[in-house]
């Protein structure tokens, strides 16, 4: 999923440089819906590891 997000950034940079801003805009748009749901996954996988590792331990 990052690496989703990275390569619809790299989109939006280069097609802003050459003019194209719509597209540019959406694909930053992408970019950031990706990026937002690649931290939520991390941070709910965080907090599951730490709350199963705690039972385990326990």
């Amino acid at each position: 999923m990052l690496k989703w997000a990275l390569f619809f950034a790299i989109i939006a940079v280069v097609a802003g440089l050459l003019g194209f801003t719509g597209v540019a805009a959406g694909a930053a748009g992408i970019a950031k819906f990706l990026f937002m749901l690649f931290l939520i996954v991390c941070v709910v996988f965080l907090v599951l590891g730490f709350v199963v590792t705690k039972k385990i331990v326990d």
